[in-house]
């Protein structure tokens, strides 16, 4: 998932949008790989299922989860599938996958979702 570095065009963190003087393969910059980690140990996602939860780390780890509305209120994050051959639109409150339609359990997406807004 690294992109070529080139003069016109510097690779920049999926989180914050810094220039990244070295492309990680998670597409995080080390301040926001550390607190994105430091979210995924939250006490708050204890209340979700600790499978999911293993999931939604690794989603994290790979650099599948990707912001596409950075809002206070609701942000919305586009993430892709486990097999990479979809990606899902996801916030805190819903996501679109299979999972997220049935509504009887929280997704990994979600998850995901919300452990990137706790790393705010």
């Amino acid at each position: 998932m690294s992109t070529p570095v080139s003069a016109t065009h510097p690779v920049r963190c999926i989180r914050c949008r810094r220039a990244l003087r070295r492309p990680s393969e998670d597409g995080y910059g080390p301040k926001c790989r550390r607190r994105v980690r430091r979210a995924t140990k939250a006490p708050e996602l204890g209340q979700y299922k600790p499978h999911l939860v293993e999931r939604a780390v690794e989603l994290l780890e790979q650099g599948a989860v990707i912001p596409l509305r950075k809002s206070l209120k609701n942000p919305v994050y586009l993430v892709v599938s486990s097999d990479g051959s979809s990606a899902y639109r996801t916030a805190r409150a819903a996501c679109n996958c299979p999972a997220g339609l049935k509504a009887v359990h929280v997704c990994k997406h979600r998850i995901a979702a919300h452990a990137l807004e706790l790393a705010n």
